[in-house]
């Protein structure tokens, strides 16, 4: 079988390092980059065959580039490493389109075995995750409660910019929309996850993986 070409997206330098040293030898490195953006461009470019990529990155985190990039390159598959090991983060990232999920702490022992396992078409979750937090996305037992992943992908973008501390007319710039628009879907953002505060939705988004505490 020939070698997976493979991208990395991480915004840790020392863990992309990390992460070439471990697959170098079995893999082909098409490339890295550090955030979620620069990931969706580099995936049309390059069309890798795999995608390693983490949920918090700047810009775009990993959930939304994740999204987007399974409607821009259909055929790339994709394995979450991440610290998350919680229900939440693995229930969005399958529901997003991935085919693994593993944790940083375990990357070393088993991310090989991960790649290897998404390139035969199977789904691979670390043994560190329960079978209960695996299942939960398969088979819902209750409604739902709604939550962050009931917002539009537009409200997840402004979020996202939200959070990493951006003001209403620079969002409006970055995403080419009116300073109106932005301050209607933020005000929907918070009616919808029940904050009252800009203070209490960044904290949010950062208890949700959308941007990572500095």
């Amino acid at each position: 079988m020939k070698k997976p070409r493979i991208l990395l997206a991480d915004d840790h330098t020392f863990v992309l390092e990390g992460f070439k040293k471990l697959l170098e030898d079995h893999c082909d490195l098409a490339g890295s980059v550090e955030d979620g953006r620069a990931l969706i461009e580099a995936a049309i470019t390059l069309q890798p065959d795999l995608v390693i990529l983490d949920i918090s990155m700047p810009r775009l985190n990993g959930i939304e580039a994740a999204k987007k990039l399974k409607k821009q390159v259909p055929d790339t598959k994709l394995i979450f490493v991440t610290m998350h090991a919680d229900m939440a983060y693995v229930n969005a990232a399958f529901r997003a389109g991935a085919s693994g999920y593993l944790l940083k702490r375990s990357a070393a022992t088993e991310l090989m075995q991960a790649v290897q396992s998404v390139m035969n078409d199977k789904f691979y979750v670390t043994p560190l995750i329960t079978k209960e937090v695996v299942t939960s996305f398969l088979k819902p037992t209750q409604p739902r409660r709604a939550t962050i992943d009931d917002l539009t992908t537009r409200q997840h973008e402004i979020l996202q910019l939200v959070a990493e501390g951006l003001s209403a007319k620079e969002i409006a710039d970055q995403l080419k929309i009116s300073h109106r628009t932005v301050e209607f879907h933020k005000t929907k953002i918070m009616e919808q996850l029940h904050v009252h505060t800009t203070t209490d939705l960044v904290k949010y988004a950062m208890a949700h993986g959308f941007v990572t505490a500095s």
